[in-house]
């Protein structure tokens, strides 16, 4: 993955980056807030060698004091230090527990043991370190016999500004692991994630191009038309761009008859269709809305219409055709309903009586747009798109799988179905005003036809 594809990535999953840079300086602002503030106090002993006589005996006492430097260091936090240092204040704690408060090093090069004690209290680090260095000096001389001296060289100090917690270094630290944190995660969620989430990923796995980006609207559920929103809506500009693209697909044999379907359920294919219908409808054009969902027909109540008349009886004979189209006041819409919902829903639509129905409907009206099924549950949508124009797939941004978007391609190409283009619903707002139209079935992917309760 190169940087700019790195950096596609980011602005893609910028929200899980932001997430775990958050929660990094909230970490480390907690463990600030929850640590006890420690000070520390600092002592130097210095050990040198009597040196006296021959350079040669001089030599031999500078190395062996180098030699033995580390070994007392060592013996700083030795159990028998701690007690003497215990003793002489009167302290109320453990060998163990004062050794933790107090660390020894050699600075380098050199014969200096530095000795550091932390404490809350500052005063009491640097009793601490007083007795700590005057416990040591004597300690080494009990236990050499060589002419070994150890001297304190700096008194014990007192400094009452606090070593730690350090809050700036601590917030620091915290929003740098966070946004490694979260970068990786958001990595992880890219190089896992196989749904469509740009027009990139939909014209490869479709090898379609991309008609129109419809965003995500909270308003849609309650206001579904078109005909809801102002002129200037931004999911109103959608639609026109839809259908403009659509009319400019080929200006020599513009489409009359198309299919609106989906790969799999929940993807806003039938708002799609009948925004799109209403979008044509108000450039003048008579435009026939048909539900060929005959599973879960849902056109017909979207817009309030009767749906007891329609498709199936035509096809069946119960009813006319001019008497089962109807018109929709607020748009100026035709619709022809499913009607009942079949048994075998697949056997009609493929029958020579529904096929004959759809070039009566191509004669009739400027433009049939078909409300399909999803494609990979059911094969209706595949039988419709052969005997029209061409098909439109809806994808939903984030949820569409690319397999599915390929699955449903293929589908299409089986029957030598045209593909116009593909549709991407709820996407994201790019931008300042870049609201779009999002509306869905909400269902899963199990495609049975509802049945009416028995009473």
């Amino acid at each position: 993955m190169d940087f700019k594809e790195l950096l596609r990535m980011a602005q893609r999953r910028w929200l899980t980056i932001v997430v775990f840079f958050l929660l990094g300086l909230a970490g480390a602002g907690a463990l600030t807030y929850t640590q006890t503030p420690q000070y520390e106090s600092n002592a130097r002993i210095f050990i040198s060698v009597d040196t006296s006589g021959d350079s040669t005996q001089a030599a031999q006492g500078a190395l062996f004091g180098i030699n033995r430097v580390q070994s007392y260091a060592q013996l700083a936090t030795s159990r028998e230090v701690m007690q003497q240092v215990i003793s002489r204040l009167n302290l109320n704690l453990t060998p163990n527990q004062l050794a933790g408060k107090i660390s020894s090093s050699v600075a380098t090069e050199t014969v200096i043991i530095v000795v550091k004690v932390t404490d809350p209290d500052p005063a009491v680090a640097q009793q601490i370190a007083k007795a700590e260095s005057e416990v040591m000096t004597s300690f080494i001389s009990d236990i050499e016999t060589s002419p070994v001296k150890a001297t304190v060289v700096d008194p014990a100090s007192y400094n009452g500004n606090q070593v730690s917690p350090q809050p700036v270094l601590n917030l620091a630290l915290g929003a740098l692991i966070g946004l490694l944190v979260g970068l990786g995660v958001a990595l992880l969620r890219h190089l896992l994630d196989n749904t469509v989430s740009s027009p990139e990923d939909v014209e490869q796995a479709a090898e379609a191009p991309v008609l129109a980006s419809i965003a995500y609207d909270g308003d849609v559920p309650k206001h579904p038309l078109l005909t809801e929103a102002g002129s200037h809506a931004p999911r109103v500009e959608a639609f026109r761009l839809l259908r403009t693209n659509l009319q400019f697909l080929n200006l020599d044999t513009r489409p009359r008859s198309l299919v609106i379907t989906s790969a799999v359920p929940g993807e806003g294919k039938t708002s799609t269709a009948t925004n799109l219908a209403i979008a044509l409808a108000q450039t003048g054009q008579r435009v026939l809305l048909v539900d060929g969902d005959l599973r879960r027909p849902k056109v017909a109540s979207v817009l309030g219409l009767e749906r007891s008349v329609g498709l199936t009886t035509v096809l069946v004979g119960r009813s006319e055709l001019q008497e089962s189209i109807q018109k929709h006041a607020g748009s100026g819409i035709y619709l022809l309903a499913s009607g009942p919902i079949p048994p075998n829903p697949t056997e009609v639509l493929q029958s020579h009586a529904a096929q004959s129905l759809f070039d009566r409907l191509n004669q009739m009206f400027d433009m049939v747009i078909i409300d399909a099924p999803p494609l990979l549950p059911v094969s209706d949508a595949a039988i419709m798109a052969r005997d029209v124009d061409g098909a439109i797939l809806v994808v939903r941004h984030g949820k569409t799988s690319k397999e599915q978007l390929r699955q449903a391609r293929l589908r299409l190409d089986q029957v030598d179905a045209n593909l116009f283009g593909v549709a991407v619903n709820m996407a994201p707002r790019r931008g300042k005003g870049a609201y779009g139209y999002a509306y869905g079935y909400g269902y899963e992917y199990s495609y049975e036809p509802k049945r009416a309760k028995a009473k």
